[in-house]
């Protein structure tokens, strides 16, 4: 979205570029390809919903799920911001803070519903 000079918090427009991104992925799976998506899937009814039409598609569907303090996602959004300020959104430590407090952990059982990961 920064390469396109579309702000972060436009969620008209983040709303198209992910329908956008998600029509291009199903096209992919359908020939076969590989598909890396990672945006969103805030909650689990997102991955839900996504594992589930990649696999009605006939793929297979890994989770990657890092689990990173509050503290290490705001470094790394400081240096990201440090190292290229023209392609990066403003984002304050409380944003970061407040969404994190939004967002549901995959568990183990969910990790189970997911094809293996290639070490």
């Amino acid at each position: 979205m920064a390469e396109l000079d579309i702000d972060l918090y436009d969620e008209p427009a983040r709303a198209r570029i992910e329908a956008l991104q998600r029509r291009l992925a199903e096209e992919l799976l359908k020939l076969g390809h590989t598909v890396i998506v990672e945006w969103g899937f805030w909650a689990r009814s997102e991955r839900d919903a996504l594992r589930l039409r990649a696999r009605g598609l006939g793929a297979a569907v890994e989770l990657r799920y890092l689990d990173v303090p509050i503290d290490r996602l705001w470094d790394r959004l400081r240096t990201r911001r440090d190292e290229r300020p023209w392609a990066t959104a403003l984002v304050e430590r409380a944003d970061l803070v407040r969404w994190a407090s939004k967002f549901e952990a995959p568990d183990a059982h969910e990790q189970s519903l997911y094809d293996p990961s290639d070490p």
